[in-house]
């Protein structure tokens, strides 16, 4: 494959240098507002389920620049300009930016695919409990959906198997169903992920035989990587494992739709750039 350089080698070129400091900015200006005014911008910034009352359509672009913490933001940025770096020196600025942009979108839309359907699996399991509640049926819900309160909610059980006909224990359950299920529709999605994925991908096809170093002693060539951490995040995104607060599908997302992207570039009017 012949590459084309529209720049020459930039070891920061403009897209990914503008992109690490609008991050930073962000990242600085949402611990300030929190912590010197109790303002939360991640609340208007932060991505929603279109279900949620702080959903707006923004969101899908505004979230890809929030950050949840330095280790958040360090990781994303460290591997946009690692990666993209080389990409942007390839493709040039505005393509990379097209790339960039187009992958988070991807990336959003799988995420809330996926958040959609989640949430419509719950809502069932919640409707089953309250058409036939009983202490068997709220363990049950709790076992598959909030699994995390497994140990919590044990004592509460007991106790309400041995009064099944006290009604406060009913009341008790759709307290905490409904609060827990207004908690998880309020959580925002945050981070530059997504897009980082997909300019993994593109790496990994543009750069396939380039030596990657795990942990900085572990080489492993860019193809394998790609597809090992494709696999991994697949792997986790379907466990769903409790606690786990990472958008897994969003980074499926990312790596997807960069894949389709570049697989049409290749076949369409941007070949030539690709032989």
């Amino acid at each position: 494959m012949n590459q084309y350089s529209p720049m020459g080698f930039r070891l920061m070129p403009p897209a990914v240098k503008n992109l690490l400091i609008i991050n930073v900015i962000m990242f600085l200006g949402t611990e300030i507002l929190r912590s010197k005014f109790n303002f939360d911008l991640t609340q208007y910034l932060g991505l929603y389920f279109p279900d949620s009352e702080y959903f707006k359509p923004y969101q899908l672009i505004s979230h890809l620049f929030m950050h949840g913490s330095l280790m958040h933001i360090f990781s994303n940025m460290f591997a946009l300009w690692m990666f993209g770096a080389a990409i942007e020196n390839v493709w040039g600025t505005k393509r990379f930016l097209f790339f960039f942009i187009f992958t988070g979108l991807g990336a959003a839309g799988l995420h809330l695919l996926i958040s959609w359907y989640r949430f419509g699996e719950m809502h069932d399991g919640i409707i089953a409990y309250q058409n036939a509640p009983s202490p068997e049926a709220f363990h049950k819900l709790v076992i598959d959906y909030f699994p995390e309160y497994k140990s919590a909610v044990s004592g509460f059980i007991n106790e309400w198997t041995q009064h099944p006909l006290d009604t406060h224990y009913l009341a008790e359950t759709n307290n905490f169903i409904r609060n827990q299920f207004e908690l998880r529709l309020n959580i925002p999605t945050v981070g530059a992920s997504g897009a980082v994925f997909g300019i993994l991908l593109a790496f990994g096809m543009l750069f396939p035989n380039t030596m990657i170093y795990l942990y900085f002693f572990f080489p492993l060539k860019a193809k394998y990587f790609v597809f090992l951490y494709g696999i991994f995040e697949l792997y986790s995104g379907v466990m769903n494992q409790p606690g786990d607060n990472i958008a897994h599908f969003a980074h499926i997302g990312g790596m997807l739709f960069g894949f389709i992207l570049i697989k049409y570039w290749q076949n369409n009017k941007f070949k030539k750039m690709f032989k």
